[in-house]
This record gives C-alpha cells, sequence and structure tokens, in this order.
C-alpha cells in the first residue's frame, strides 16, 4: 500500500468533552480561567489508522463508545481536542435522520440545499435532479415540506442525495435501520458497487452487516481503540467481548471419553460421479489443542464431528443430504439449564444458518453436575452451499435465549470448502421436492 493509496488517515485522535453540573458554571469558567468548574470526559483517546483506496471500514462498539464522534471528527462537524485527520477528495455522511435538511423546506428545495453544502453546484444539481428522485422514489411527496415525512421517507431522499455527490469517501451511521426492504437492497447495491473505487465507513451493531459488506472494522471501546484488522476477526473479538469472557485456549485432554472411530468414510463412494456441480464439501476436522475460544469456562468441548445419517464419521459430505452433528462436552461446574447450539458463517464472517436445544428441551429437566458429559446430536439436510470457505462454530450456554452465561464459544471448530455447487443464486442452495416446466401451445 502506497501513500498515494491512502484516502482516509486518522492521527492519534482524541476528544474531550466539558462536563458542567449547571449552566450558570459555563459562564463563570470564562471569568475565572484558575479554577476547573466542569469534569473532563474523554470520549476518544489516542485513535489512530489509515484507510485506502477501495477499502470499506465497519466501525462496531458499545454505545458510548465514541463512533459517532469520530465519524463528527471525519465529517469535520467537530474538532478533535488533538491529533490530526487527513481526507483525500471529498465527504459524504448520513450521520442522522434530517441532517442537513430543512424541515419547513420541500423536498425539492432540501435537495438543492443539502447537495449544495456537499459541494455540489446548481448545474451539477440540476443534471443529477431526476435520478436523485428515482433513488428515491418518494413520488409527489417531493414538493411536500420534510416535516411531513415519515423516517422512512427522510432516509430515501438523504441516501438518494450523497448517492449522487461523487464523494471519495462515504460514511453511513446505522440510517439504513429505518427504511424499507427493497430500499434497504438498493441502497446495498449502491453501497457495494461504491467500496469498488471510494471509501466506505460503515457504522452498526449488526456484526453480520459489517462483516459481509466491510473488508475491516475498527473496535472501539470507551473512547479507545480496541482492534482495527479484518471484519471477521474484529466482529468475533468484539462477540466474545459482549459475552464478558475471557479468552481460553486450554481445552481439557479427554479424548478416552469419546467413543468414535479414527478412520473416516469417503461420504463420495456412496455417490455415482455423473456431474462436475454435485456440491462435494470437504471438511477439517475439530482439533481440541487449537481452538480460539471464549467463556466462563463452566463447560468446555472435547469433541465437534459430522457424520453421515448412519452414524459414520466423515471428511466429506454432499450438500442436500442427510447429515448428524454430534457434539460432545465436559461439564466443569453445575448447570441448571444448559443450551447447546451452533453457526455456520461464510468466508467474511456472514451466519448462513444454525440451531440451538432451547426449544426442543424446554419440557425437559435437563439440570446436571459437574465433571458430567453432554452429548448432543443435531440431525439435518446440508444445505447446497456455494463454492468457497465455510466455517462452524459451536456454543454452550446456561440459562434462557435471552439471559444465559456463556460457558464457551469456539469459534471455526469445523472448516468447510465446497468445491462445486448446483445452487444458482443467493447464500445457500436448497433440494427442490418437484420443478414443474410447462410449455402451453
Amino acid at each position: 500500500m502506497s501513500c498515494n493509496d491512502i484516502i482516509l488517515s486518522v492521527d492519534n485522535i482524541s476528544k474531550c468533552f466539558e462536563i458542567y453540573e449547571k449552566p450558570s458554571h459555563r459562564l463563570l469558567q470564562m471569568i475565572i480561567k484558575s479554577n476547573k468548574l466542569y469534569k473532563e470526559y474523554w470520549a476518544l483517546k489516542n485513535i489512530s489508522f489509515q484507510v485506502s483506496r477501495g477499502e470499506s471500514v465497519g466501525i462496531i462498539g458499545r454505545n458510548g463508545a465514541g463512533k459517532s464522534t469520530l465519524l463528527q471528527i471525519i465529517c469535520k462537524t467537530l474538532f478533535p481536542t488533538s491529533g490530526d485527520v487527513n481526507i483525500k477528495g471529498r465527504v459524504a455522511a448520513l450521520l442522522e435522520l434530517g441532517a442537513g435538511f430543512n424541515p419547513e423546506f420541500t423536498g425539492k428545495d432540501n435537495v438543492y440545499l443539502c447537495a449544495s453544502l456537499y459541494g455540489m453546484s446548481n448545474d451539477e444539481i440540476d443534471r443529477n435532479y431526476t435520478s436523485i428522485l428515482e433513488f428515491a422514489d418518494i413520488g409527489e411527496f417531493i414538493n411536500q415540506p420534510v416535516k411531513t415525512y415519515s423516517s422512512g421517507m427522510y432516509v430515501r431522499l438523504a441516501f438518494a442525495v450523497i448517492a449522487h455527490v461523487n464523494a471519495d469517501i462515504l460514511i453511513i451511521d446505522e440510517a439504513l435501520a429505518v427504511g424499507d426492504a427493497l430500499f434497504t437492497q438498493k441502497c446495498m447495491r449502491f453501497l457495494r458497487k461504491f467500496k469498488e473505487t471510494g471509501v466506505l465507513l460503515f457504522v452498526s451493531h449488526d456484526t453480520s452487516a459489517v462483516t459481509n459488506l466491510c473488508d475491516k472494522a475498527v473496535w472501539l471501546n470507551n473512547g479507545e481503540l480496541q482492534s482495527f484488522g479484518s471484519a471477521k476477526e474484529v466482529s468475533e473479538q468484539y462477540m466474545a467481548f459482549l459475552y464478558q469472557s475471557k479468552v481460553s485456549n486450554k481445552i481439557n485432554n479427554k479424548k478416552d471419553l469419546i467413543n468414535k472411530p479414527k478412520v473416516f468414510k469417503d461420504f463420495r463412494i456412496d455417490f455415482i460421479n455423473s456431474t462436475t456441480i454435485r456440491n462435494d464439501i470437504s471438511i477439517v476436522q475439530f482439533d481440541e489443542s487449537d481452538v480460539r475460544s471464549f467463556g466462563n469456562n463452566g463447560a468446555n468441548f472435547i469433541d465437534v464431528y459430522l457424520t453421515d445419517e448412519w452414524d459414520n464419521p466423515v471428511s466429506w459430505i454432499v450438500g442436500g443430504e442427510n447429515v448428524k452433528l454430534k457434539l460432545s462436552i465436559d461439564v466443569l461446574n453445575n448447570l441448571k439449564n444448559p443450551i447447546v447450539g451452533f453457526t455456520v458463517k461464510d468466508r467474511l464472517g456472514q451466519s448462513i444458518f444454525g440451531d440451538n436445544s432451547y426449544i426442543s428441551t424446554l419440557s425437559n429437566d435437563l439440570s446436571c453436575n459437574e465433571n458430567h458429559i453432554i452429548k448432543v446430536e443435531f440431525s439435518f439436510i446440508m444445505p447446497i452451499l456455494m463454492n468457497g470457505d465455510y466455517s462452524l462454530s459451536v456454543a454452550i450456554a446456561d440459562g434462557d435465549q435471552d439471559n444465559h452465561i456463556q460457558h464457551q464459544w469456539v469459534n471455526d471448530a469445523l472448516m468447510f470448502k465446497s468445491m462445486s455447487t448446483s445452487a444458482s443464486t443467493g447464500l445457500i442452495g436448497i433440494p427442490m421436492k418437484d420443478i414443474k416446466f410447462i410449455i402451453e401451445e
């Protein structure tokens, strides 16, 4: 990466806000310089990262972590207490509903107002006006005051404007959450096209959206840069943090408790190799000595493997066939309501499918004591996967769906590689019971 490729450089940014107990103290502070009548709140502390052209960066973190403050500094609507932001090119931002709009003006008037704030001339706006209206798709409401708009209409018009600004850096701050599904899909198509040549900064609490849309991620925690790297890895670190757990790389070595064949059957011999688009999926087996996990360590996974429908462990499966996922867990603390689940993600960390044991065991007394072994089996039809790499993560918790203690979450317990596929579109394919194709004269 050369210096000429860097579009955004954030260099040691810090931001301090002065918090006064009373409004009068602010006035007194202007007169009395010797004593501090305020408390310092550091929203950002020494934040540094660089983004190159063609990169998309997700910004994640809890509420109050400093995400919005950072974006406002990049947009130059706030100034840092210390540090510098260097930007090459034009910045367009959708930070909050109604930003840059006058509620008394019509939608058309606000298009010209907002676009001019981004540096567009009247001639540029005139040339793009019809395209902006088509993108927003709000019909005759364009001639109504925007104070009469719904939140969804606000977003439609605001996004339509920034989509035509010809910006080098585009900043989106959770605004798409209020849009309808069709418009959100339209925006996502635009963002995927935009990030091929520009820089996208995307703020979201949805780590799946971040991993799907972004190459890298910035994780802010209490105003500090906790992590900056690939979107998948940073999102996994953030999820681990949300469970307020510590990383544990040690799995108890209890192989003698698992009674499974060590010679894996090649699933391909059961099928006639008559086509090149059969969904052959190879599996990298679970290695308990090399896992990335987090949790309270009240229970640990000691085995994770797939079998065919006849319980034969496999190293190769075919999409569309019956499989079983078998899990073995060593219980280290007493558990009252254990829940065991799994999720399959693509190479970007986007969740494809998964499930857990909670609903199927609601009527059962599942309490178990330490030193017991839990064995769980999920039987399902393996979806037809698109070509590429996939991972399967597993987890055990104690409680219910909404309130539980995470005892261990193992990232990438199994790895898949889909060699070929019969699926034509979408994230996964599903077996068809029947397809009727009729030509009538």
